[in-house]
């Protein structure tokens, strides 16, 4: 590293180890703003810890390239800014030692790294589309413009998946071992997600290859938790304020972080262990009380607390009407489905929740957590709603937040304005909108897309009825009102 590289930062505590020593052993797809307040910081705290050479080569396969560039500039240095209710702490992340941008530096580049025997770990946070699978079904979507071109094109990937099968055949070839793929999504069993997409896409193109990744390959599944807003202009400009020079790779996020992973990993792994993560052999429990309790409310809160006309999550937290609906959403809807290790309270998790939601220090918008519904919603809802009507059971907090996306979804909020849907399937809700109108007849089609609802809840007469009339009230009166009055 530079002298000019050194003196970056200088106001903040740089890393301990030498980052010269460090060798890319981890190659990151997708370097979001989640995974830099995240991995990359669990990463950073261990090699303070451990002194190990074990770096990450931060990878992004769609986009400018912009967020590359600029990690370049800054010898992949960036700030963290962990904001509590109050205290401000800035941290000087330097975990990351290499970065590719697929139309900068071309796929040969990210398949080169990702084949190198040093690579032991390929992890990700590309987000649920980024798997290419049907929520309804788990299998791969054969259909999806990007794996018809991997199938086609196998040696010159676009998608996650195909540039891991296409490394992970390169590795087949040249006799080496092969990587362990780490999912960071929030995705209900995001491991085997990921293995299924990956095999199948490669049992398309050879069977040997898939064989020999069944084999060899690892996909443990992880739970990871930490509110990470996405960045605004106000916030680099706190960040300047408080570094004294501008970071535009710098990222804000909450204090609370956590980080489970099922231990089964193909060439070894870091001791993360030794700065909090927990390695576990089944993390399904942890998956599920988070994408229920914490996502499933996110998204409720997303929803219609964007229909209520508030921007921020804190802002609904401000609302009495909201704090308690997202409560009860959580202690009586939403923990009853969940079967977690014994000592674990939910009710202690709930109010930890509320509190984390009610961070006034993070500017968390409605209408970025009510991005891709399509994705979120059967891993958020849909198991806790069959879990309901199989055992006859109050939903309707969960029924309201069905209802919720569907108006969200419509385009248009209760004033009239335009939103912005920003979800794969959004030409097929605004078919249904185009047919039936803003009225309570498109409840039936939007439940019937059996890649969010399934088969099953379409039938469920009771549920639909249900849903419908949420739907109908939120329509009449609005959505402030109707959590208001929503039976306690």
């Amino acid at each position: 590293m530079t002298n000019e590289a050194v003196k970056h930062f200088k106001q903040l505590k740089q890393p301990s180890y030498d980052r010269n020593q460090l060798t890319t052993r981890i190659v990151h797809i997708g370097c979001g703003a989640f995974h830099r307040a995240h991995q990359a910081l669990y990463h950073h705290d261990w090699l303070e810890h451990s002194n190990s050479d074990w770096g990450i080569c931060e990878v992004s396969l769609f986009g400018d390239g912009r967020l590359i560039r600029q990690l370049r500039e800054q010898q992949h240095l960036f700030t963290v800014l962990e904001k509590g209710s109050e205290k401000r702490t800035a941290k000087l992340v330097g975990s990351v030692c290499q970065s590719l941008h697929a139309g900068t530096d071309g796929r040969e580049a990210i398949l080169e790294t990702m084949s190198d025997d040093n690579v032991k770990i390929v992890s990700m946070t590309i987000t649920e589309k980024g798997y290419c699978i049907d929520p309804s079904s788990g299998r791969l979507d054969r259909s999806h413009p990007l794996i018809q071109h991997d199938l086609a094109h196998p040696l010159q990937p676009d998608s996650a998946i195909g540039y891991i099968v296409a490394a992970l055949r390169r590795r087949k070839e040249q006799g080496s071992r092969a990587f362990t793929v780490l999912s960071c999504d929030n995705i209900q069993e995001n491991g085997k997600a990921a293995k299924s997409a990956v095999v199948e896409f490669a049992s398309l193109i050879d069977a040997d290859l898939a064989l020999w990744i069944e084999l060899n390959a690892t996909f443990p599944s992880t739970m990871v938790d930490r509110i990470v807003p996405a960045a605004t202009q106000e916030m680099y400009l706190e960040l300047q304020e408080i570094i004294g020079e501008p970071d535009p790779c710098g990222i804000e996020c909450e204090p609370f972080r956590q980080w489970v992973i099922e231990d089964s990993f193909a060439d070894g792994r870091p001791n993360w262990n030794e700065v909090g993560v927990e390695f576990v052999s089944n993390v399904v429990p942890y998956e599920e009380m988070k994408l229920r309790m914490l996502n499933g409310s996110h998204s409720f809160l997303a929803y219609l607390g964007y229909l209520a006309g508030y921007d921020y999550i804190f802002e609904t937290m401000q609302d009495p009407h909201f704090r308690v609906a997202t409560f009860n959403l959580m202690t009586r809807e939403q923990a009853p489905t969940l079967d977690m290790p014994k000592g674990t309270v939910l009710e202690t998790y709930a109010l930890e929740l509320i509190e984390r939601f009610s961070n006034q220090s993070l500017k968390h918008r409605t209408g970025q957590i009510a991005t891709d519904g399509s994705q979120k919603l059967p891993q958020r809802f849909g198991d806790s709603l069959r879990f309901h009507l199989q055992h006859q059971s109050n939903y309707q907090w969960l029924a309201l937040g069905v209802a919720g996306w569907m108006r969200y979804v419509s385009g248009v909020d209760e004033k009239g304005q335009e939103i912005t849907i920003n979800d794969p399937m959004a030409d097929t809700f605004n078919a249904i909108y185009d047919k039936h109108g803003l009225s309570a007849n498109v409840v039936p089609e939007l439940l019937a897309i059996e890649s969010i609802f399934g088969s099953d809840l379409k039938n469920q007469h009771g549920f639909v009825n249900t849903v419908t009339s949420a739907y109908q009230r939120l329509l009449d009166v609005g959505a402030a009102k109707t959590v208001m009055t929503t039976q306690k």
